[in-house]
């Protein structure tokens, strides 16, 4: 059932079709052919994206997310919050069915990405087009083409934006086409199964990103516009969304507390500030949808004090907007009045009232508008075909220079999502004053092996911030790592001093202390951060190194444990403990945590040949062999490596395997008595006495006083010839 027209009394209250629209359904194949135009121009506009790779917490979404790896990491996914960063587990599988088909190939996310920008395109225009909004096209192509959406698009990380969007805006579609369902009684099997639609496709919404939560409220706006009243039946029939929207919302807030991090002094905001706050956002993202320029991956953070009367401008116009849009909804109409109550009421869940850990940096960000912006795109597109109707001017006139505007500010905004590189230094260009994208920028090149640079620049950011622990701890680690320890132990040691409450400041200090062989000082510092966070797994292990430096042995296992039960995927943890427990003569425990160690991770050649080791120690040479020709694998070039195989072969009998190893051994070093003595046993095993022989004279011709060799030549002259 569609929507019911306005009366004519009452038709004022919404903006009329198109002049001159045609009273018929376009036919379906011009409708096909419109679309495919909008999803065309979607797909040439962010061009740039296809050749991008992977951006700041992409990791933690996509490249080091353990969870993608196997079926037990999408079990996890739906049913244990926190293996995530955010309780968002539809946006996580698509993540995870996209990591089975193109692993860490960036190209494929950002295709995805881009389809899905293009989709809510679509969706946005049949919406709009059910509304009968004017230039319901136009306002997709601007919604599809405007670089503050960029953000949402060009970067992985957000394809939660772009995936509710697609069950937000489906929702709505289908709550507009059945609203009748909704004032139907619940009898109604009809009714039913479609009001069962929208909740579906409201919930998958929540489930990929909960700032979807505002769908009720929108839904209820637009039917109070179009229809002038709300249905008590219509009111009971959005409970179920509100109720479901405020239960994921609730999720969402305690995840970004506890497991986020959105807390502490930065998040300590007044009531007074938060309204501050949300107010000139509202303004801001009117702003940039109105002049996209210049557009920024983090904007400055603002300073925000009650006493400042200025600042007071900001919530007090908006609120002057919308008591002024209220009393002359009668001549204006509902519309105006809608549109900016649709437009803060999507914004509202970033406006500053829920602590969300970006607010630590900045309170604005392009991605926060990608849904909001539509209400203010939809009536500035309605007004442009209004007014080209009423003027009689070509709409491609009007409509073809500013989609081409749009698109080409895309396709270059698009460009500085190339890779970290660039985007954190296109936000240096635009903050002066910031300290977060030198910082970032400054890891990104100390893990790019390019240390010398990432200290030049992360000491611009302790210029900038000279209070801030984090940063002075980057900068501490980043000097550690170039040599220069007595710098670096003055800013980790000055870190440590401004946040007491820091493991990790105590745990930085700790490790350059360590370094230094300041033992019992690193030990101590080591101590505060395990007392502070007994889940820090590397203190714990750091902890434990250095206990086995002084001598301690047993409280190390302890702290390897300890370290492992906080994160039970600790590589490094389960080789150390391992090496320790072979010291301690636990052979059993020893060979259970190597195991562990190269299951995690198989190219650990030095935990593989352990591994064979003490299994071929212990005799069992089928289980070592494979160990030992792994570590071969990986260090072809090794020595040691291959001669531990070849002696594992020939304990497992497989001779043949053995003497090539032998061989490849020897063509590393060619002068190792050893290796030709254990090569002429093996020729011996094999009854071939004349190869034995030889390695044996080469083995006395290289060392003559070689007690083995000189035996085993021995016995092997002494024994009868071989019957022919």
């Amino acid at each position: 059932m569609g929507l019911r027209r306005p009366s004519a009394a009452r038709a004022a209250a919404a903006p009329p079709p198109t002049a001159g629209e045609p009273t018929a359904e376009p036919r379906a194949w011009s409708l096909v052919l419109v679309g495919l135009m909008l999803v065309v121009l979607t797909l040439v506009a962010y061009g740039p994206a296809y050749r991008a790779g992977f951006i700041w917490d992409d990791d933690d979404y996509v490249t080091d997310n353990a969870t993608l790896d196997d079926a037990d990491g999408l079990a996890r996914i739906w049913l244990e919050p926190g293996a995530t960063p955010q309780y968002y587990p539809l946006t996580f599988t698509s993540f995870w069915l996209e990591h089975q088909v193109y692993g860490d190939a960036p190209l494929g996310y950002h295709v995805t990405n881009v389809l899905l920008h293009a989709a809510n395109a679509l969706l946005a225009w049949l919406v709009m087009r059910r509304l009968r909004i004017p230039g319901a096209w136009l306002a997709a192509a601007i919604f599809a083409l405007h670089p503050v959406h960029v953000e949402s698009v060009a970067w992985i990380t957000e394809r939660k934006n772009l995936l509710s969007g697609v069950g937000y805006l489906g929702a709505l579609l289908l709550a507009l086409g059945v609203v009748g369902a909704l004032d139907a009684a619940p009898t109604d099997r009809t009714a039913t199964l479609r009001r069962a639609g929208v909740l579906a496709l409201f919930v998958a919404a929540l489930l990929a990103k909960t700032v979807a939560c505002t769908l009720p409220v929108v839904l209820l706006l637009v039917l109070w516009w179009r229809r002038h009243r709300i249905e008590r039946r219509t009111l009971v029939a959005t409970l179920p969304l509100f109720a479901i929207g405020a239960a994921l919302a609730l999720v969402t807030i305690w995840m970004e507390h506890t497991h986020v991090g959105a807390r502490g002094v930065l998040f300590e905001l007044a009531p007074l500030q938060r309204v501050l706050i949300a107010g000139r956002a509202l303004w801001f993202y009117v702003a940039t949808l109105v002049w996209p320029h210049p557009l920024s991956f983090v904007y400055e953070r603002w300073d925000v004090d009650p006493r400042v009367w200025w600042q007071w401008l900001f919530p007090v116009a908006a609120l002057a907007v919308g008591i002024g849009l209220w009393l002359l909804r009668a001549r204006l109409g509902r519309w105006p009045l809608v549109a900016a109550l649709g437009f803060a009421v999507t914004l509202a869940p970033a406006l500053g009232f829920v602590d969300v850990y970006p607010m630590r940096y900045t309170f604005v960000a392009d991605h926060y508008q990608y849904l909001a912006s539509l209400f203010l795109i939809a009536p500035a597109a309605a007004g442009i075909a209004l007014a080209v109707a009423r003027f009689g001017i070509p709409a491609a006139a009007v409509a073809g220079p500013l989609l081409a505007v749009l698109a080409g500010l895309t396709w270059q905004r698009t460009l500085v999502f190339a890779d970290q590189e660039t985007l954190w230094r296109d936000v240096i260009a635009k903050d002066p004053r910031g300290s977060m994208a030198l910082v970032n920028l400054g890891m990104w090149l100390q893990r790019h092996d390019r240390a010398p640079e990432a200290a030049t620049t992360l000491e611009e950011a302790v210029r900038r911030a000279p209070d801030d622990a984090e940063i002075l701890g980057n900068l501490g680690i980043v000097l550690a790592s170039l040599g220069r320890g007595a710098e670096a132990r003055t800013h980790l040691e000055r870190a440590a001093e401004l946040a007491p409450g820091s493991a990790q400041a105590h745990n930085n200090l700790a490790n350059a202390l360590a370094a230094e062989g300041r033992l019992a000082e690193a030990a101590d510092h080591y101590r505060a951060a395990v007392r502070l966070d007994a889940g820090y797994a590397d203190a714990q292990n750091n902890l434990a190194n250095v206990l086995v430096q002084q001598g301690h042995p047993d409280e190390a296992i302890t702290r390897y444990e300890a370290a492992l039960a906080a994160d039970p995927d600790y590589v490094t943890a389960h080789v150390n403990l391992a090496k320790v427990l072979v010291g301690a003569g636990r052979e059993e425990e020893a060979i259970a945590h190597y195991r562990a160690a190269v299951r995690l991770d198989p190219t650990l050649a030095d935990a593989q040949r352990a591994l064979g080791g003490r299994l071929a120690a212990r005799g069992e040479f089928a289980e070592a062999v494979e160990h030992l020709g792994a570590a071969a694998r990986l260090r072809p070039q090794q020595v040691e490596a291959q001669y531990q195989f070849a002696a594992g072969l020939a304990g497992a009998d497989r001779l043949d395997e053995a003497i090539a190893a032998y061989g490849r051994a020897l063509a590393l070093r060619p002068d190792d008595a050893d290796l030709h003595n254990d090569l002429g046993v093996a020729f011996a095993r094999r009854d071939d006495r004349g190869a034995a022989a030889a390695e044996f004279r080469k083995v006395l011709a290289l060392q003559p006083d070689h007690a083995e060799a000189r035996s085993n030549l021995a016995a092997l002259e002494a024994q009868p010839p071989t019957a022919q």
